[in-house]
Parts: structure tokens; C-alpha cells; sequence
């Protein structure tokens, strides 16, 4: 573990509409007090509301271990607003990136929209330096090379560099050298290298984590400078950690250097938080369903946190670990408009914090989501939200209003429409990753949490045929929750040179060793006790001749290979007697987070005191009912059933038949 052991753990959740805190408060004897605390973001500096959270709670009378998940790089990427970043590698491989894997985004499309060059041609720039297939050098890379590229990068004004060269994984000594004469010659400029970032075959995929790490690299050091500028009046021996999207927490430092594996930062902290939960209340298959006031997250469990190296974000493939979750953009302050046909819609475009709903009364005048549920009672009007806000009615009633006359319909029916198209987007995001994936959603415990989820949590049960869904305690800032619990850790991988020998297990095996030192010396180096330190090793099988490959715990390569057929037929409906091969190998190296159990909640105390008071120990009661707390509400719909468990998480059940479809 980390030297300083602090008793006060914050997780920090910087989300699009609000910033979430928890605190955990830990006792000598083992007993833990959470507290929680929410204010709404500063999307043009999001350090501010960290800052100002932090001097609202007064935490100044200990040392402070602050886990920090946010949507900066995020956002960065989405908007493109990243630094001037120029793209180096082999000569004829200027236009990689540009080329990417040409596969068609729409099957029986004949026309499509291009995708925008990600790298436009003048900061695209080609040196020596080759490496080939076996690791030889095919081309060397010498001086004039060097020099020459130093030149064309000083004139281009680049403000960082991406550095990936074909092969790199293999050798990585050219790369290093061009690496090494960029800091030197050229000091300000941010740099990273292919070998560093993702040393695995595929130079597309490799090259677009690099130059995606070199583009977003100075926007968040640059945040996160500001932010620990920010933190200097805390305590001494206070920490700061950021959350990976692979669920793990990385050191504040380390971040600044691996942008491209903070994209799904906030998200990876909700679902540590139901894996947390999971194990807390016994509970294995669950469905997690993060809806904020911008976005909605979904993700599958069966077992512990599944990881991929091939997902996407936007226009962009992220082949770096991170946490196998479904984006897309429903929240509730998703806007609802009319489209050039006359038909209803509902986002991907939200309202946000600034100015948010039009019933937040911050000058917002489209009518969202969240408008919809206010004026059908979900919500009670007058409710109080974090920063002082109060949902005001009438405001909600004139945006919608304003829908309806133009669609010809009443105004419930028009706020019934809102509801109903979000939750069909939501519902389809939960089909992807469940049915699609050969799972029943019926099987799983549907876990709703985020400032919107309980609000549609019940709808969407009934429309996927799942009976009993659970309201997590803390359910708005469950994302904090998650960064409180998280481990600190990060994912090592490496590709294996090809070969036909028939039993790989000691080449893979040596490269196994290599991943578990480069870990225990990065960790050394960061002063933790690597004596502490947990792993768990894997490898990616395909079958020769296949372009993808599925992730197996390593057991040993008999083992291994009978798993991996076992999971291609559960998969694909199908496995071959052809032969195999092992591509990559992975460790995950972590500590172990915070150790403690939910407190016991009580009716005058804890984060779901009204629910506390209205259900009573050991009470049910039939929806509908609407059960407000203090960072969200659950609207427990009509014959669906509604009990609290002794730690405020609230548990819902429907006696009905499974998949039948209601009006919302």
C-alpha cells in the first residue's frame, strides 16, 4: 500500500451537469461514516468545483487521500479541443491514420458521411527507421534523419507529437532515440511514443492510442497542474489519485503522462462501485445503468469488471484497456426537439449544467428529460437540487408546452412521448450488451443509479424482462462511491513476435515475467510496497488466420486453448478444429482499495433518510410511488413493488410477467 495511510478517503466524480463527492471516514476500530456532498460543475475550468466542494466540507484537520474521476478527457476529444499534435512514422505511412481500417460504419449504406482526418497532412511526417515482422531492421534510422525531422517539427508549430513506427512493439530502440532527441531539442513540446503507450501489433490501433494520448496529454497535465495547484493548502500527506478507465486509480503524475486511459474515467468509477456492491450484498449477474444529466452508461457483469481493448469513442478506436461499457447520449438533460419530418426526438444534444433544464430556472428554454418527469409528478415540483437549485413547474410546463403545439398533441401526452423515446434508446443500449452477447437480461439484477436513473429504472426492467432491480444507497453519487473503493493498479501488455512452435508456453511465460517487472519497478518508483501488490495474468487467442481475439485467464497453454474454444462457441455459436495462436499478453497489477462495509442505515441519518422514513424497517409499499433523497428519485411505477435493505439500497420487484410493455 501507499506510505501515507490517511483515515479520510474522498471519491470525486466530475460529471458533465454536477460534481459528486463521498467521503469515507474511517475509525481505529473498523466502522465507517459516509457522507455525501454534490454542487454543480464548472465545465470551462472543472478544477474549480473540485476546489469548491473541497472548501465547502471544511476537511482541513487531517491528511486527505482524494480519488478523482473526470469527464476532461472526455470532453477534450468530443469537441476536439486537444493540443496541435503532428503524427511521426515510417516513410510511406504518412496517411496511416487517415486510411484506418476502411470498413464501411453502415453495411448496405453506398454513401456516407467521411470520416474527419483525425491528423491532417502537413503535421503528418515520415523518417527512417523500420523495423520488420522478425524484429530486424529493414531501414536504419541515422542522423540526417533525425536532424531532418527536429527541423520540419520545430516550423510546425506542433504543440505535441505522436511517435509510432511499424513494429515498434518489437524493438523499441527507434523510437526511444527519436523520443529522446524531441525533449531535448525541443522542451515544450509533449511527447509519447507507440512502445510506451499500447506496445501491441496493429499499427492503426496503435497509432491512434498514441496520437490520441498526444493530442489530449497537454489539455489534461495542464488540468491536473492546475488542480494540485489548487490542493496545496491541504494537509501534509495528502494524495491525489486519478481513476483509469479500466477501473484501477493511478497516481496524479502518471495520469498527466497516460490521457488516452482516462477516457472513461467517471464511468469506470460507477461500475467499481457496483462490483462493490455486488460482493457486498452477494449478488453476481448484474446489469449496471448510469444515467446522469448527460449521458447514460450500461455495462454487463458476470462476475468481476470486464475488460476490452477494442472500444470506441466517437469517430475513434480506443484499443487501450478499459471497462466493456455502452455509451450513448440520454440523460436528463437530454433535449427533445421535433425533426424536419415532424417527429418527436430526444438527444443526443443535453441542456447540461449551464444553463440545464428549463425547470432549473438558469435561463434554459428547451424542454429536456427531466422537464417531462416534473410535469408528470416523478419529480415533486419545488424539490430541492445540489447548489441551491429548485425545480420550478411552470418553467417546465412552458418548454414542453411549447413541443406540443407543435407536434398537435396534450401536454402529457407530449411529456409521456419524452420518456418513452429516452428509455427506447436506453433500453436498446442494455440489448447490445446483454442479448447481443447471448445473455438473458431477465437473469441479472438491473442496478440503476446516477442523478436520472431511478427514475426510469422500472420502465426499463419491463421492457427487458427483468423482475428485481436495485436503487444502490448513494445512488446519485455512486460514481464517487466507486473511486472511494477503487484499487490502485494499471494494465500491462505486450505482443508476442509470431511463431509456430506448437506449445508457446515458455516464450509466453518469459514475456509474463518481463510485464511483472516492468510493474514492480514502476510501483517501486511510485513508492508502494510492491510485497502487497496483487496480478493476474491472461493472454489474447485467435485462431491463426483470425483478425480478432478473445481474452483468457493464463493456466497454462492446454488449459488456456480448451477455455478459449469454449468461449469462441458461447460467443459465436461455433468453434474450429483449426489451430491457435497466442497474441498478446497481459498482467493486471493492483493494491487492493479501501477496505470497509456499508454502514447501517437509519431514518435520521445517512444518504437515503426520506426513502428511510417513508418505507420504515422492514416495510413494503406498491408503486406508484415517487421516493426523493437527497442526490436523486425513484419512481417506483404502478404494481411494482419497492423494500429497503438494512443499508439503504432499495430493491424493486414486479410480480408481473416478464418483457410486458407499459406506458411509462
Amino acid at each position: 500500500m501507499s506510505k501515507a495511510n490517511p483515515s479520510l478517503r474522498i471519491g470525486i466524480d466530475v460529471g458533465g451537469t454536477f460534481t459528486d463527492f463521498l467521503c469515507v471516514r474511517s475509525s481505529a476500530g473498523g466502522a465507517s461514516e459516509l457522507s455525501v456532498y454534490k454542487i454543480p460543475s464548472t465545465p470551462d475550468a472543472p478544477e474549480r468545483a473540485v476546489l469548491k466542494g473541497l472548501a465547502e466540507l471544511g476537511l482541513a484537520e487531517q491528511p486527505l487521500q482524494l480519488v478523482h474521476g473526470s469527464t476532461v478527457a472526455t470532453n477534450a476529444l468530443l469537441q476536439r479541443k486537444g493540443a496541435r499534435t503532428a503524427f511521426v512514422t515510417n516513410r510511406g505511412f504518412g496517411d496511416m491514420l487517415t486510411l484506418a481500417r476502411q470498413t464501411r460504419p453502415e453495411l448496405y449504406a453506398l454513401e456516407f458521411e467521411p470520416t474527419p482526418t483525425p491528423v491532417p497532412p502537413e503535421l503528418c511526417f515520415e523518417t527512417g527507421g523500420r523495423v520488420a515482422a522478425d524484429g530486424s531492421t529493414i531501414e536504419p534510422l541515422n542522423a540526417e534523419d533525425i536532424s531532418a525531422l527536429l527541423e520540419s517539427l520545430g516550423n510546425s508549430a506542433a504543440e505535441s507529437v505522436a511517435i509510432n513506427l511499424l513494429f515498434s512493439f518489437l524493438d523499441p530502440a527507434h523510437e526511444a532515440a527519436i523520443e529522446a532527441a524531441i525533449r531535448a531539442a525541443l522542451p515544450d513540446v509533449f511527447v509519447c511514443r507507440s512502445s510506451r503507450v499500447l506496445p501491441e501489433y496493429k499499427e492503426y490501433e496503435r497509432g491512434m492510442a498514441t496520437w490520441l494520448n498526444a493530442f489530449l496529454g497537454p489539455v489534461v497535465s495542464g488540468y491536473l497542474r492546475r488542480l494540485r495547484d489548487g490542493l496545496d493548502r491541504l494537509p501534509p500527506g495528502s494524495s491525489l489519485q486519478v481513476m483509469q478507465s479500466s477501473g484501477e486509480t493511478i497516481s496524479a503524475a502518471g495520469a498527466a503522462d497516460s490521457a488516452v486511459k482516462l477516457l472513461l474515467s467517471g464511468p469506470a468509477g460507477g461500475l467499481a462501485a457496483v462490483e462493490y456492491l455486488g460482493r457486498q450484498l452477494g449478488e453476481r449477474r448484474l446489469i449496471s445503468f448510469d444515467m446522469g444529466g448527460t449521458s447514460t452508461d450500461v455495462a454487463l457483469l458476470d462476475g468481476p469488471i470486464s475488460i476490452t481493448s477494442e472500444g470506441r469513442l466517437d469517430d475513434f478506436p480506443v484499443s487501450v484497456p478499459m471497462v466493456d461499457m455502452h455509451t450513448i447520449g440520454a440523460g436528463g438533460g437530454s433535449i427533445a426537439w421535433v425533426d424536419a419530418g415532424g417527429m418527436l426526438q430526444v438527444g443526443p444534444e443535453s441542456a447540461g449544467s449551464d444553463p440545464g433544464p428549463a425547470c432549473y430556472g438558469k435561463g434554459g428554454a428547451r424542454a429536456t428529460v427531466t422537464d417531462a418527469n416534473l410535469l408528470l409528478g416523478r419529480l415533486p415540483a419545488g424539490s430541492p437540487l445540489a447548489g441551491g437549485l429548485e425545480l420550478d413547474i411552470e418553467l417546465a410546463r412552458e418548454a414542453v408546452g411549447r413541443l406540443a403545439a407543435i407536434i398537435g398533441l396534450g401536454m402529457d401526452a407530449t411529456a409521456h412521448g419524452i420518456i418513452r423515446i429516452a428509455n427506447e434508446h436506453m433500453v436498446e443500449a442494455i440489448r447490445r450488451i446483454s442479448v447481443n452477447r447471448g445473455h438473458d437480461p431477465g437473469e441479472f439484477l438491473l442496478v440503476s443509479f446516477g442523478g436520472a436513473g431511478g427514475l426510469h429504472v422500472c420502465a426499463l426492467a419491463e421492457a427487458l424482462g427483468i423482475r428485481r432491480a436495485m436503487v444502490p444507497v448513494y445512488a446519485g453519487v455512486l460514481s464517487a462511491l466507486g473511486m472511494a473503493v477503487a484499487s490502485q493498479g494499471r494494465q500491462f501488455s505486450r505482443s508476442l513476435q509470431r511463431s509456430t512452435e506448437r506449445d508457446p508456453t515458455a516464450r509466453i511465460e518469459r514475456e509474463l515475467e518481463r510485464l511483472l517487472q516492468l510493474a514492480e519497478n514502476e510501483f517501486a518508483g511510485e513508492g508502494l510496497d510492491t510485497g502487497a501488490m496483487q496480478t493476474r495474468f491472461s493472454v489474447d487467442l485467435r485462431y491463426t488466420g483470425q483478425s480478432y481475439t478473445l481474452n483468457l485467464p493464463w493456466t497454462g497453454w492446454e488449459d488456456s486453448l480448451a477455455q478459449f474454444h469454449q468461449l469462441h462457441r458461447r460467443r459465436y455459436g461455433y468453434a474450429l478444429e483449426a489451430p491457435a495462436e497466442a497474441v498478446n499478453v497481459r498482467l493486471r497489477a493492483w493494491f487492493s482499495g479501501a477496505g470497509f462495509d456499508l454502514p447501517l442505515a437509519t431514518p435520521d441519518t445517512g444518504a437515503q433518510s426520506k426513502v428511510a422514513r417513508q418505507l420504515g424497517a422492514g416495510k413494503t409499499i406498491t408503486g406508484p410511488a415517487t421516493l426523493p433523497e437527497y442526490a436523486s428519485t425513484t419512481w417506483v411505477a404502478p404494481s411494482w413493488r419497492a423494500h429497503q435493505d438494512d443499508f439503504g439500497n432499495l430493491f424493486l420487484d414486479s410480480p408481473g410477467s416478464p418483457g410486458r410493455h407499459e406506458s411509462p
